[in-house]
């Protein structure tokens, strides 16, 4: 199977869930052409940014992905925000017209963790999302909740929203609607409901570890909310002037590292919002860490945030991946061509027992 996300940190939580049932599991980044084939049994996850992209650019990107597949997949699913969040309808006709699928079935709801549709409204524990923090995302926030008036045009183009309260609710739709025709699309639960219907037994749940806090390693803390971290690690965080604007990293005082080999980035500071402060957040995160590792290639490489794991990951030009643990749920590690090992966090995940 190949699977198709927005964002890294959704490609990596597929690509966890893959993993945890027993799935030899690739992760690609960008879709490059040397990473476009399938594995030998299993998924390969291809990671985009087009969520971050025009809607323009999001179709050309998509159109570009599938042209790359040099092998036909047992099948594709897309991964898409379990907010809504997204150039949603766009994406999925570009994949239907390059994949042959004569429909899609969009499902975001991810009841497992409280997420569900009822008479086509979108609710998060219990209330309404135009009701909560989605409502002042920066690129899509959440003015209705009702899928037929976010997405008023994806019923004419053969995308069907169904309902779904449970896990249950999920796996009929499956049996309704797999039938080699049709794109399935959305969120974790959907995904893990796929495999499971394909038969994939879960791994033993000694599979799932801890982060290494051990030295030789680098801890991207790449979120505005991210909570501190006592690991017996050198900290550095990023200086007011950086925060604000300035693009020079040679202020950000990194000198630690050379002695340590293991550092913690940090942004200390929350009073810019935007995109154009986002920007240049994750950007200045991710020219600081490919500086650092060129001097010294760490063990292991944490990144918090998906936006600051897409930008140091282009940098660094690391775009092929093995899945080696799943941490927690959409918490994954794997390892680069390299060696490195890679963790991707969340930003809106707690850090919890992860070390």
């Amino acid at each position: 199977m190949i699977v198709i996300a927005d964002d890294i940190t959704g490609a990596a939580e597929i690509a966890g869930i893959a993993f945890s049932k027993g799935q030899e599991v690739r992760l690609v980044c960008g879709g490059e052409e040397s990473g476009c084939g399938t594995t030998t049994n299993g998924t390969t996850v291809i990671a985009t940014d087009t969520r971050s992209m025009t809607e323009a650019e999001a179709i050309a990107e998509t159109r570009r992905i599938t042209s790359n597949i040099r092998h036909q997949p047992s099948a594709f699913f897309k991964k898409t925000d379990s907010a809504l969040r997204g150039h949603v309808v766009a994406e999925l006709i570009a994949l239907m017209e390059t994949t042959g699928y004569q429909r899609a079935v969009y499902l975001p709801a991810n009841p497992s963790k409280g997420r569900i549709i009822r008479g086509g409204t979108y609710y998060i524990n219990g209330k309404a999302i135009h009701e909560t923090d989605f409502s002042f995302d920066p690129e899509f926030p959440a003015k209705t909740s009702v899928l037929k008036e976010r997405f008023p045009d994806a019923e004419t183009k053969g995308i069907i929203m169904p309902d779904a309260e449970s896990e249950e609710d999920i796996r009929n739709i499956i049996a309704q609607y797999n039938d080699g025709k049709t794109l399935f699309a959305g969120a974790a639960d959907l995904f893990s409901a796929l495999l499971n219907s394909q038969g994939d037994k879960p791994l033993d749940s000694t599979i799932i570890s801890k982060a290494s806090k051990s030295s030789d390693t680098i801890i991207l803390c790449g979120s505005t909310q991210s909570k501190p971290l006592d690991l017996g690690i050198p900290i550095a965080p990023m200086p007011r002037a950086i925060y604000d604007g300035n693009d020079d990293i040679s202020l950000w005082n990194t000198s630690d590292y050379a002695k340590a080999h293991s550092l913690i980035l940090t942004m200390p500071y929350t009073h810019r919002t935007g995109k154009e402060a986002a920007v240049h957040l994750r950007n200045i995160m991710a020219r600081k860490a490919k500086e650092l590792i060129a001097q010294h290639c760490p063990k292991h490489l944490i990144i918090e945030g998906g936006a600051t794991a897409w930008a140091t990951l282009q940098a660094l030009r690391w775009t092929d991946f093995t899945i080696t643990a799943q941490l927690a749920p959409g918490v994954v590690q794997m390892s680069a061509t390299n060696g490195t090992l890679v963790t991707l966090k969340p930003g809106s995940y707690p850090w919890g027992n992860l070390f």
